[in-house]
């Protein structure tokens, strides 16, 4: 029972762990990763499209068919009461030797299918782990935003207290206890919006991502996502493994075969074919008979009324649709890449400033407080002034931060790049 005990309370302190294990920027991506209910459905699309490409082969197979039968014979002609049960047991073996190319381009037809099945796949891939990563830090932002207006409320409280303080003693006049009370009444306003926009965080959080968010959550850490190190190399990059890029790609190539598919329709076809039968009772004259049949089979469609000539015009337009779609993904691939390249430099030097700014408003802030706690010059207005430029830019801070971050995510998608083996994710 000792023993018992013992493992069960081992038991509980393991899963009491995991329970409050923080939830960091990666734990987030993996369980978007594994539980997506549309990447998974799409997983299970490109295993399909596997054994589409497999049955594509099967054209240039033989096809092996058995078959039989049996029936009762009665004969109740005068004179003749002679019953019979004929039945009959084949096999046949049919090969096709000529299909007007069709074969050909079929199975690489199927082939480009399962390619096009595999960097849809990716794409999905992408679309989750950037709509996660979105998720995550957003959801940091707005316990952020919480944190600094809850800070910002102390500070106006305190005020509020100082000056109903100094109103008593006559240092100040009724307006600037107004001018206190009232951005303390602004600032839990403020307050109240932040907390709002945390528990809508926090719903778009688990809906994502697949499981509630621990209380706490970690901060996201420098991370190294092996970005390009120019706009030069992301285009290269983006030329061959840009999943939209890719699919216009191999559906233009699709296209083609499909007009090859279709010409076939008025090319001559060609098969052979093996048969060995044995019937039974055929007759009251034949018992038994074998038969081996060898048969050679060409056709050539002349005429169909016109339906496999309209089919051939209209994949040759399909064709060029595709053609013209391809043509307009490559010049969307290289604007999606150049407007991501110049967010992600933007954002860093923007990055960079507020964090100056704060730095500067933060001693800004705390000067303007103590002169005005020991009596200077300084008005009620410009104490409020202050704390307000500060608390705007602490917000703007952690903005850019979120902003910087998901600006990488937004490169590494725009080149193709944002896959769970590039992030070193658990597959």
């Amino acid at each position: 029972m000792k023993f018992i005990f013992k493992i069960t309370l081992i038991v509980l302190f393991v899963l009491n762990i995991s329970e409050v294990k923080a939830n960091t920027l990666f734990d987030s991506l993996n369980l978007a990763y594994l539980s997506n209910s549309k990447l998974n459905a799409e997983r299970a699309n490109a295993r399909a499209s596997k054994e589409i490409k497999r049955g594509a082969v099967s054209e240039f197979l033989p096809s092996v068919t058995v078959s039989g039968y049996v029936s009762e014979q009665e004969n109740t002609n005068s004179g003749d009461d002679t019953n019979f049960r004929p039945s009959e047991q084949s096999i046949t073996v049919e090969q096709k030797i000529f299909q007007g190319f069709s074969g050909v381009a079929n199975l690489k037809k199927k082939k480009y299918g399962q390619t096009l099945a595999e960097f849809k796949l990716k794409k999905i891939e992408q679309e989750t782990l950037l709509a996660a990563a979105e998720a995550h830090t957003n959801l940091l932002l707005n316990k952020k935003k919480v944190n600094i207006n809850l800070i910002n409320v102390d500070l106006l409280e305190r005020l509020v207290e100082t000056d109903q303080n100094r109103l008593e003693k006559g240092e100040i006049n009724l307006t600037d206890l107004s001018q206190s009370e009232s951005s303390f009444a602004g600032a839990n306003a403020e307050l109240i919006t932040a907390q709002n926009e945390l528990i809508t965080s926090k719903a778009n959080f688990e809906k994502i991502i697949g499981k509630k968010p621990t209380e706490n959550i970690q901060e996201v850490k420098q991370i190294n996502l092996n970005l390009p190190k120019s706009l030069a190399s992301a285009y290269s990059i983006s030329k061959l493994e840009n999943p939209d890029l890719q699919i216009a790609l191999l559906e233009y190539e699709q296209s083609k075969l499909d007009v090859v598919i279709a010409g076939s329709d008025l090319s001559p076809s060609a098969s052979v074919s093996y048969k060995i039968s044995e019937q039974d009772d055929l007759s009251a004259t034949v018992k038994d008979r074998t038969q081996q049949t060898i048969k050679a089979t060409a056709t050539w469609p002349l005429f169909a009324g016109g339906s496999n000539l309209f089919s051939l015009r209209k994949t040759q337009e399909i064709r060029n649709q595709k053609e013209l779609l391809y043509e307009d993904a490559q010049k969307t691939n290289e604007t999606n890449v150049a407007s991501a390249w110049s967010n992600y430099q933007s954002s860093k030097s923007v990055l960079d400033s507020i964090r100056s700014q704060v730095k500067a408003a933060e001693i800004a802030s705390e000067g303007v407080a103590l002169e005005y706690e020991s009596g200077n010059n300084r008005t009620t207005l410009e104490v409020i002034q202050s704390r307000a430029i500060l608390l705007s830019s602490r917000i703007n801070l952690a903005i850019s931060e979120k902003n910087f971050l998901i600006s990488q995510f937004n490169l590494l998608s725009a080149v193709g790049r944002l896959t769970a083996k590039q992030l070193n994710l658990k597959q």
